[in-house]
């Protein structure tokens, strides 16, 4: 299975990916969204900033799923990996406020992250806001 990852730009963490900072992807959510129970060992996870081309591809090599968080347990998780999600140390307590109500959370792992020569896809049914796409082949939102 392919996915694409949309990420805020000013956050850098396509960089992280590549570089080897950033070895494991969170998403946070209320409810269990994209990529909840869509995503395992072996799928490839193409990644872009909001508004740019799709330019690295990364290999998910391990999938955590957590559900019924509550402050505590957010605190730590995010404890437990902040660092390996890209976080830093000074930015740790924003992190915390803005997923201290979150009821989800997906961690995944990554490995043979690599730049790719960039492409447009197009996101026609899957919401201008979609932060996440899950596709059986990339080329099948090509442009």
């Amino acid at each position: 299975m392919h996915h694409v990852a949309i990420f805020k730009k000013s956050w850098k963490l396509i960089d992280k990916i590549l570089n080897g900072t950033k070895v494991i992807e969170s998403r946070w959510s209320v409810n269990k969204i994209a990529p909840w129970d869509s995503v395992r060992k072996g799928d490839l996870i193409f990644l872009k900033n909001s508004g740019d081309k799709v330019r690295a591809v990364v290999e998910v090599d391990l999938v955590v799923q957590f559900s019924n968080l509550n402050k505590n347990n957010v605190k730590e998780i995010l404890i437990d990996n902040y660092q390996k999600i890209g976080i830093e140390p000074d930015k740790f307590s924003f992190f915390l406020k803005n997923f201290e109500n979150k009821k989800n959370c997906i961690l995944i792992y990554l490995k043979n992250a690599k730049k790719i020569e960039p492409f447009k896809i197009k996101k026609d049914g899957f919401g201008n806001m979609a932060s996440w796409m899950i596709v059986k082949d990339v080329n099948s939102v090509k442009i």
